[in-house]
């Protein structure tokens, strides 16, 4: 599935919040975003798989969690999480947990154990329709989670066995409820959606689902629909900004005919295919058109955060994310920026396709705007050095 299913907790751990004057530009809008804010104990079950399976990366967060449930599941369990999580990676599904709350994000299917059991038992019908119509139908994921489908049944009916839900509400306890109430109270004034429209000059359903979890860590995962998972501790700034930015996706129609002219001028760019083919794989975007639909994104999300008053610093964003790569989410956001994209807003595919035509994407062009906003010399703009 794609990397930008999920977002690295680790990263937003490094957001500083930065709730701070709107822009006046902001305030005359309508706010026209719905947040609506819930948990979801099918969702905790599914990102509680991390933990169990063994893997580090989970551990470092809920080692003690995992210590104390794992003993209520029997060995062969204990010892099929672990082998799932690996065949799910070395077989091209992905990253188990994340990818299978894609798959269970439609229909209601994530609210209890009994109700993930319930949709996978009936997944021709209860999942499969809605997963083929969404933008992450693959099917080859399909086939996999298919057949995988028994093995989660006996995961999941041996953890609700094992009373997960009992053990979830001990380890939530009554903050939850209450943070829920919290973060929809901090959430309610920041219009995304408004924001969303007049950058790109597409219409957005205004409702953002958040779905605040107590195991996810350190993943923040888009689902099908507007919803988000995330971990009910982080900081409004985060959430805010991880709503402006997935949504996005894609900026523009990538098969069109503004990203197809921008992916040929790309295309002839040293550095920029440089980056492509030689950028760490573990942070994905490996293809052009891949890094082309991020960056955009991105450019355009750097933008939002601002005019909400949740903006980091550009330079530092791009320098700590992924080892400095995203060269063309700079060089477009400077670009954006010297239109005036926030005051005037529009059709983001005419402007990519006018940027294509007054040459600004030419790296003699295109290099000292991502230079100037990166604060790097125009001739060391990537690889970061050591």
């Amino acid at each position: 599935m794609h990397r930008r299913t999920f977002i690295s907790g680790l990263l937003a751990a490094l957001l500083v919040p930065t709730i701070a004057g709107r822009s006046t530009n902001a305030q005359a809008m309508v706010n026209r975003t719905r947040w609506k804010v819930r948990t979801s104990e099918g969702f905790d079950a599914i990102a509680f798989l991390g933990p169990l399976s063994g893997t580090q990366l989970y551990l470092d967060y809920y080692a003690e969690d995992a210590s104390a449930f794992a003993p209520r599941l029997a060995e062969a369990v204990r010892g099929d999480i672990a082998r799932l999580w690996d065949d799910a990676q070395n077989q091209g599904f992905g990253l188990l947990g994340p990818n299978l709350q894609v798959l269970f994000s439609a229909n209601g299917a994530d609210e209890t154990l009994q109700t993930l059991l319930t949709a996978l038992r009936s997944r021709a019908t209860a999942i499969l329709p809605g997963y083929k119509a969404s933008s992450y139908w693959n099917e080859a994921d399909w086939a996999w989670f298919d057949g995988a489908a028994p093995r989660l049944d006996a995961i999941f009916s041996a953890m609700q066995d094992a009373d997960f839900a009992s053990f979830r509400r001990d380890r939530v306890g009554a903050g939850l409820d209450a943070r829920v109430a919290e973060v929809a109270r901090a959430l309610s004034t920041f219009d995304v959606i408004s924001w969303q429209e007049k950058l790109t000059g597409r219409t957005f359903d205004p409702a953002i689902e958040i779905v605040l979890l107590q195991f996810s860590k350190p993943h923040g995962i888009k689902v099908q629909g507007q919803t988000f998972l995330q971990a009910a501790d982080y900081d409004t700034a985060t959430t805010v900004r991880i709503a402006a930015h997935e949504m996005l996706h894609p900026p523009v129609p990538m098969d069109g005919a503004a990203a197809t002219a921008a992916l040929e001028v790309f295309a002839r760019d040293p550095l920029i295919m440089r980056i492509v083919r030689e950028h760490d794989p573990r942070w994905g975007y490996t293809t052009l058109k891949g890094l082309l639909d991020e960056d955009l994104a991105q450019a355009l999300d750097q933008l939002i955060s601002e005019a909400l008053g949740v903006g980091r610093n550009p330079a530092d964003r791009w320098r700590k994310a992924d080892d400095g790569m995203h060269v063309i989410a700079a060089g477009l956001y400077g670009l954006l920026r010297q239109d005036r994209w926030v005051e005037t807003g529009g059709s983001i595919e005419q402007w990519l396709a006018d940027a294509v035509r007054r040459g600004k994407l030419s790296p003699k062009a295109f290099h000292p705007v991502a230079a100037r906003v990166l604060e790097r010399p125009v001739d060391k703009l990537w690889p970061l050095p050591p």
